[in-house]
């Protein structure tokens, strides 16, 4: 059984599966490349892994390695190190030995599978050219038979018509012959055509196209085969390596029974024995009796307990716990998130709202190319109907336009947004949020707040109290100054207020949280917004 006897009316069929044959191909080499990324992953994380925990030269833990235990991590580190250089290897032949070779080998597969479709296209495009020859000759004898028969007619009425001359009837008749010729020789010309299209028909059929399938059968024979041999190679290329991966995790093992810990305790005696005798029983005193006191000043040598043996710094402090300073956390400074971004320092608001104006800018024109690419096109479907329905795009362009008109409310709520924060150096307005009684979200801006409300101190909802005031710690020296760029109230407990213009201390550079600690000159000290200020640092 082969494809050129069995499949001979299923070209379509042979097309797509060896187009799906070379697909597999194709998505083998990529699947066996991501492995090798993987495995270079591995052995890389490997490697740094052993090397952050191997000591450095002159160390501490160099000087540990006496000791069995240490020892054995260190050629555990080794033998892991060992360990990332073979999974090295398995990534390096997977991807000469499976990768490189299969992608080389596609490639001729592909030149060889588009000539064989080429020639079966040239067949196929000789066959059809034969065939409209024997049409055309089919049709042009119809014709030429036709007129023959008509003038055969006319010959023939000519001759029995009494009123026609004599020369009217001969040339009737010659007229006749000639057709009946011509018909003649467009018969023998269709038949001939007729006898050329029915070989090359067989020809095509019997012989071009089944060699042409059993060529494209052989190539996929041989593509599956070739796979099948990359699919071994996958497993024998790890297994030619895991005698050596064996050896390292034998040696990790035999690092493990390596350890010794009754020698690792007689090594730290031989190492840090001090050879000291122990202190001896202090002598009882009595001053009641006359005794010599010579006898009692003579254990001044004697040491008087442990404590002078074991601590060479019995008079230095030592503190178990280190005073931290308490400081405020960025989480309980974190305000609430508002769409206007009412919620950030005027420049970042700014900034964020011009982002966000541009976003909705380039969808709205997205949106706009694409309307009148709708409509360009159901202008073509109304000029050719075969091209498409009009009324199907109508889905569409009424998508389209809501979204137009969506994008275009959005743009303009943020172009107010944009145009009212604008301006630097204005008096900083903030918004407080607030919820009514069936759950509504209201705002109310500071200058507007509810008739019988007093407007809310923002600055009570957006930051958060600091744990200690600095009574208890020391005055430190400024680092630098800084100009208030906007007002700040500073109602919170840990802030303090600024105006715009105002000059300030540095004390305490921002820690990443966004808050700088300030001075005034008459002592009070607190902290601002980063953002509010322009900082200048002492060099």
């Amino acid at each position: 059984m082969d494809w050129g006897t069995d499949l001979w009316d299923q070209y379509d069929i042979i097309e797509k599966h060896t187009q799906s044959g070379l697909e597999l191909v194709e998505k083998y080499v990529k699947f066996v490349k991501e492995r090798t990324e993987i495995e270079q992953n591995y052995a890389k994380q490997l490697r740094n892994l052993t090397k952050r925990y191997s000591p450095k030269r002159g160390s501490k833990e160099e000087q540990e390695c006496r000791f069995s235990n240490h020892q054995s991590f260190l050629d555990i580190l080794n033998e892991m190190n060992d360990y990332a250089g073979q999974r090295e290897l398995i990534a390096e032949n997977m991807m000469m030995d499976i990768c490189i070779e299969l992608t080389k080998y596609l490639q001729e597969l592909k030149q060889e599978r588009k000539m064989h479709l080429s020639e079966a296209k040239k067949a196929q495009q000789s066959l059809e050219s034969t065939y409209k020859q024997l049409d055309s000759s089919k049709k042009r004898f119809e014709r030429e038979w036709r007129e023959a028969e008509k003038a055969a007619l006319h010959a023939e009425k000519m001759d029995q018509d009494i009123n026609a001359t004599k020369a009217d009837v001969e040339k009737a008749k010659q007229q006749a012959h000639m057709r009946a010729h011509i018909a003649e020789e467009c018969k023998n010309d269709y038949a001939s055509q007729l006898q050329k299209y029915n070989k090359e028909q067989g020809h095509f059929y019997f012989s071009e196209m089944p060699l042409t399938f059993n060529k494209l059968q052989d190539m996929d024979e041989r593509r599956v085969r070739k796979l099948a041999q990359g699919y071994i190679l996958f497993t024998d290329t790890e297994k030619h390596v895991m005698p050596i991966i064996g050896k390292c995790l034998e040696g990790i093992t035999k690092a493990g029974t390596n350890v010794n810990e009754r020698n690792d305790s007689m090594a730290l005696i031989e190492q840090h024995k001090s050879g000291f005798e122990r202190p001896g029983d202090l002598e009882f005193e009595d001053y009641s009796q006359g005794i010599n006191r010579a006898s009692s000043e003579s254990s001044l040598g004697t040491p008087k307990g442990p404590i002078d043996l074991l601590s060479k710094n019995r008079s230095k402090n030592f503190w178990l716990f280190s005073k931290k300073s308490k400081r405020f956390t960025p989480e309980r400074l974190t305000p609430t998130v508002t769409e206007d971004f009412g919620h950030l320092p005027p420049e970042q608001r700014r900034k964020r709202l011009q982002q966000k104006h541009d976003d909705i800018g380039k969808e709205l024109q997205k949106e706009v190319d694409q309307s009148e690419a709708l409509g360009k096109m159901k202008d073509v479907y109304e000029k050719n109907p075969q091209m498409g329905d009009p009324a199907s795009l109508a889905p569409q362009i009424s998508q389209t336009a809501q979204n137009i008109e969506r994008l275009q409310g959005e743009l303009n709520k943020y172009e107010s947004w944009l145009a009212e924060a604008g301006g630097r150096g204005e008096t900083l307005r903030y918004t407080a949020h607030t919820f009514n009684n069936n759950g509504a979200h209201d705002v109310y801006s500071a200058e507007t707040a509810p008739p019988d409300e007093e407007a809310p101190d923002p600055s009570h909802a957006i930051y958060a109290e600091f744990d200690d005031d600095f009574e208890d710690e020391d005055i430190t020296a400024p680092i630098g100054k800084c100009t208030a760029m906007y007002n700040f109230p500073g109602a919170s407990e840990g802030t303090i207020s600024m105006q715009e213009g105002e000059v300030l201390a540095v004390v305490e550079e921002d820690k990443g949280d966004g808050w700088t600690r300030v001075r005034r000159a008459n002592g009070d000290e607190g902290y601002i917004p980063t953002s509010y200020v322009s900082i200048t640092i002492n060099k």
